[in-house]
């Protein structure tokens, strides 16, 4: 196993234990203490104990190498993984508001303070797993990790919403303050607003990389300063590059003097393909096309 599978192993299994346990509490504390904010978040953390155990399954796959099935690699599962995640977020926000338009329509309490208590630790537990994730996903620039880390990321923000809610609820109830009764269901709701946010940027990358849009305007910049630091490159005619997961593959055609020998020519592409990959080490794969440059 490598170091990067086992560190994304460790990553995901510290996300499925964590999110077990804010589950069970969000859930059972969300429904025993009348607090929709809390009970959605605890479903948000059932959703991501979800994709943390899919990514624990497509980690394998991901960092296996190329085959004759796979010559490109199979690096592209970790961004299925990331569009499964969005889409279960996407779901998991749309049942939150509807439950939340719902309450409107019934009777409002106040709901019990153990809420806002569980919905702080979540808050602090998921700022802690959301830096420790993030760090490592780039570090080894793994979408998957990443996906792991945004889910981290809307419960920081989801925890602190329903804490807040249910503060305003019970401040409304025990000053007789009829509207902030109210604070507990709009919560939810931001909640919901927030977990839609998330998944609608993993599914925004997920497609785009899937579809295999261009790298970055300033990574191509710099890949075209190093291939034109060659005095024997005349010419760069075409310059394409494209994530693959967590690696980038790079399609270059070039113009050289039209009498340089095959061997001259090889060379100078093996040259041009080590300095790419050793100012960017996350580029797994150059395919360079010489083409016949004439004055």
């Amino acid at each position: 196993m490598t170091t990067r599978e086992s560190l994304a192993k460790k990553v995901a299994w510290i996300s499925v234990i964590s999110n077990i346990i804010l589950t069970l509490g969000k859930l059972i504390v969300g429904s025993s203490a009348n607090s929709d904010a809390v009970f959605a978040d605890g479903i948000h953390s059932a959703a991501d104990v979800f994709a943390s155990v899919i990514v624990l399954l497509v980690i394998r796959i991901a960092n296996k190498p190329a085959d004759d099935e796979h010559p490109y690699g199979h690096g592209k599962a970790e961004i299925i993984v990331s569009g499964i995640v969005g889409l279960v977020l996407l779901v998991v926000s749309l049942y939150v508001v509807y439950e939340a338009i719902v309450g409107f329509f019934h009777p409002v309490s106040s709901p019990n303070i153990l809420a806002m208590w569980i919905a702080i630790i979540s808050y602090g537990a998921k700022e802690f797993l959301y830096r420790y994730s993030m760090r490592i996903a780039k570090e080894q620039n793994s979408k998957a990790i990443e996906a792991i880390a945004f889910d981290h990321k809307a419960d920081i923000v989801a925890s602190l919403a329903a804490a807040i809610g249910v503060l305003l609820s019970i401040l409304g109830a025990k000053f007789n303050i009829g509207f902030l009764l109210f604070g507990d269901k709009v919560a939810s709701i931001i909640v919901a607003y927030l977990i839609f946010k998330i998944a609608k940027e993993m599914l925004g990358e997920a497609f785009d990389i899937l579809l295999e849009r261009n790298i970055n305007a300033e990574l191509l910049l710099d890949y075209t300063n190093i291939i034109s630091s060659f005095s024997e490159v005349k010419r760069i005619d075409r310059l394409r590059a494209r994530e693959h997961g967590h690696y980038v593959l790079v399609d270059l055609r070039i113009s050289i003097d039209y009498d340089k020998t095959i061997k001259e020519g090889h060379d100078l592409s093996r040259e041009i393909k080590n300095k790419l990959m050793k100012k960017h080490d996350n580029i797994e794969e150059v395919l360079i096309h010489l083409n016949p440059y004439y004055e």
